[in-house]
């Protein structure tokens, strides 16, 4: 945890390339102040089950239910204020496999188990 909370995080295209995608979210939305925003560009399809099939709309969901709202066609993830982010999953590994995404960079999937 970091030693205060901050009024805006921000991350554009930066979480492509991060292998545990969840964990870096699960902290993050921590560590707002009460009005902060946190505002990043990801991508849900890089967000694989351990057979390689996109985690889809149970992670939406899980997501919605902590107060994070995806805008899919934008593929932008946000919230206002701290949230207790805890997703029942364990992550496996990544791949840089993954080719292009929608930027046209290349990009990594994270794969997680589900709990």
């Amino acid at each position: 945890m970091p030693p205060r909370a901050f009024d805006l995080i921000t991350c554009v295209h930066g979480l492509h390339y991060v292998g545990d995608k969840l964990a870096v979210l699960t902290r993050i939305v921590r560590w707002l102040t009460p009005t902060g925003r946190f505002v990043a560009d990801l991508d849900l399809s890089s967000i694989r089950l351990a057979d390689g099939r996109p985690a889809g709309r149970r992670l939406t969901a899980l997501l919605r239910t902590a107060g994070i709202v995806y805008d899919a066609r934008r593929r932008r993830i946000s919230c206002t204020g701290p949230r207790d982010l805890s997703l029942p999953c364990a992550y496996l590994g990544a791949g840089d496999h993954a080719g292009a995404n929608y930027t046209g960079q290349p990009a990594v999937h994270s794969y997680y188990r589900s709990a």
